[in-house]
């Protein structure tokens, strides 16, 4: 339990960046989606969802700091 922790703590970014990139993936495909089915991405919930979620933990990443320990191994 305690290196769940450790990895939550270090690597919240992605996952806040993930969890706003998912509801925001949601909120697309629920209000412009595609209505004919042939977007790939926007036909499902789903694949709308997976794909804000990776584009959203990209994003996120950007605005992580590296610690002291990251630097020295560099």
């Amino acid at each position: 339990m305690d290196k769940l922790i450790i990895i939550l703590k270090r690597n919240w970014t992605y996952f806040a960046g993930a969890l706003v990139g998912a509801i925001t993936g949601w909120l697309y495909w629920y209000f412009i989606g595609c209505e004919s089915g042939t977007c790939p991405i926007t036909a499902s919930p789903m694949n709308s969802m997976l794909w804000g979620a990776v584009m959203g933990s990209l994003l996120f990443s950007l605005f992580k700091k590296e610690s002291k320990n990251e630097k020295d191994t560099e």
